[in-house]
């Protein structure tokens, strides 16, 4: 399963794909596709039984990724329509688990001192919470508004307690119907970094992308639904080295199309390759971009403003 160097249920069921020659769909796996507009596309997959959960190492349940181009550059009229697109899609994961008025805790999973992971800290921040106001100034809100709480546990490092055991003593306490949590995720793609985002009614077992699992915050564990929203922040090296590769290797053969070496490499997983060499010497750090602060911040605003319009 080390394979799977990523948290996204869309690379893992691709490179399933690759690594078992299949054409069309794995066994067990509904993919769809939905292409939005020119910088925003949507890929839904469905993980239906054992099978398919076997094959990628994901519980069944659905996964919705929304990639988003040139984030770098986005304006902020492209933020906001990113945005939209996350508020419809989380919107219609709620109604599957949640009535339109049910308790809604939001959680931010993640270090706010380390960038790539303080997207989950940095959300909690721009989250419009009404729990508080229900029980003490009703009167300043309608009568149909959800309950909705927030928190940012840490990360056991610093708190010295598990994550779970923070959130069960939490949702034992104040009984939400539905947990949403955000957490920074890998990809084992550079062009994921910061520009897509995952939605899923599995849960979340954070740190599982960067060999570093924590529990798992599901409904098994915390005895309600949870809904994981996660956005790729860092890739380790032996991922930038692969496609540094690959696109040496296109580049040569564009200028030696006979060269059978160079079409052979092309087809092998160049990654467990360079994996295997950068690994024992401890050099397959996880890397982040140099804009990570910018981009923190641009997805902090779509993933915030998506969830405030799909909780209220």
């Amino acid at each position: 399963m080390d394979l799977f160097r990523t948290d996204l249920a869309l690379e893992r069921r691709d490179l399933y794909k690759k690594a078992h020659n299949i054409e069309t769909e794995v066994d067990g796996i509904e993919t769809e596709e939905e292409k939005v507009d020119e910088s925003i596309s949507i890929s839904r997959v469905k993980v239906k039984n054992d099978q398919g959960e076997q094959a990628i190492g994901k519980p069944q349940g659905n996964y919705i990724t929304i990639d988003i181009k040139n984030l770098k550059i986005a304006s902020q009229e492209e933020i906001q329509k990113a945005s939209e697109m996350v508020t419809k899609e989380l919107k219609a994961l709620i109604e599957k688990h949640a009535a339109k008025q049910d308790s809604i805790l939001v959680v931010g999973l993640g270090n706010i001192y380390v960038t790539p992971d303080a997207l989950g800290p940095k959300v909690i921040n721009e989250i419009d919470i009404t729990r508080h106001l229900l029980e003490y100034m009703p009167d300043v809100l309608d009568k149909d508004t959800r309950e909705v709480s927030a928190v940012s546990p840490g990360v056991l490092g610093t708190t010295g307690i598990e994550t779970l055991e923070i959130l069960k003593g939490i949702v034992d306490n104040i009984h939400p119907k539905l947990v949403i949590v955000i957490d920074a995720l890998a990809s084992r793609s550079i062009e994921r970094i910061s520009s897509s985002i995952q939605l899923a009614d599995t849960g979340i077992v954070p740190g599982a992308g960067v060999a570093n699992a924590r529990k798992e915050l599901t409904v098994a564990t915390l005895g309600v639904p949870v809904i994981a929203m996660g956005i790729p922040t860092v890739v380790d090296a032996a991922t930038i080295a692969a496609d540094s590769l690959t696109l040496l290797i296109q580049k040569a053969q564009e200028n030696a199309q006979s060269n059978d070496y160079l079409n052979k490499l092309q087809e092998e997983d160049k990654y467990a390759m360079i994996k295997e060499v950068l690994t024992p010497e401890e050099y397959n750090f996880i890397v982040t971009p140099k804009e990570i602060d910018s981009l923190i911040e641009k997805m902090k605003d779509v993933v915030a403003r998506g969830i405030n319009f799909a909780v209220n």
